[in-house]
């Protein structure tokens, strides 16, 4: 995989034209088949497991509308990313697995190579570049609707609204923020080589490729969970001001 990633790199930038195109069209793919999942789950699972468990935690201290600092670690630093993520990686990263699996069988890719085209930087490269950045983009969005999730949580808790909304601006801030999108495109980046690596390199005939789905979404959520523990540890590391609640 990771000599996979190499020369997808290497291809990038020896030759950064004519692939643009097909970019183009897997970002609008990505962002049509995921959005709509990412922001139902991103609101549910807001609003009940960091949402009303925590805010039951702070109720009990008569404080729910510390709901909003919470949720600026809760949301914006683990949740949204991670849930962002999973999304990609059971929606898209499946397709992509599934795509080029059915490529590799059929012989299609076997075909490629023997035209001299190079099926790495027409089938991998557009791919690989797509996922990374829409799952960075799109990871704005999943803040927002995380945030608004325990937005729904400290309101059913009867919190103020004022409250919730000036604790999390009091807490939140540009490190949180810049570091959430950055770790999720690099979610992005982990999903997209593994997906593609085990689709491109599937055999077996159609089981293989159901094989291959399998691992692919099984490889990629384990690392990034192992990558997120890695980079969290180093931002507080490098950062330890943002641990400190206002």
């Amino acid at each position: 995989m990771i000599q996979l990633l190499g020369q997808v790199i290497s291809s990038a930038v020896r030759e950064p034209r004519g692939y643009w195109g097909d970019v183009r069209d897997q970002m609008f793919d990505t962002v049509k088949l995921c959005w709509v999942p990412m922001m139902f789950a991103c609101v549910a699972f807001g609003f009940g497991a960091p949402g009303l468990q925590a805010g039951n935690i702070y109720l009990l201290f008569g404080i729910p509308e510390r709901l909003g600092s919470f949720f600026v670690m809760a949301s914006v630093r683990e949740f949204a990313p991670w849930i962002n993520a999973m999304v990609v990686a059971g929606v898209m990263g499946t397709a992509i697995t599934a795509d080029l699996g059915a490529r590799r069988i059929r012989e299609e890719i076997d075909a490629m190579e023997v035209l001299g085209i190079d099926p790495v930087r027409a089938l991998i490269l557009p791919r690989v570049i797509a996922v990374t950045l829409m799952t960075g983009l799109m990871d704005l969005f999943a803040l927002a609707f995380g945030v608004l999730g325990g937005y729904l949580a400290a309101l059913q808790l009867g919190a103020s609204s004022a409250a919730f909304q000036a604790n999390f601006f009091a807490n939140a801030t540009t490190t949180d923020i810049w570091a959430s999108v950055l770790k999720t495109t690099l979610f992005g980046l982990i999903i997209s080589v593994v997906c593609c690596y085990k689709g491109f390199r599937a055999s077996g005939g159609p089981a293989g490729v159901g094989r291959a789905v399998n691992q692919a979404v099984v490889i990629a959520f384990a690392a990034i969970w192992s990558f997120n523990f890695v980079f969290t540890t180093i931002l507080l590391g490098l950062a330890p001001e943002i641990q400190v609640y206002r």
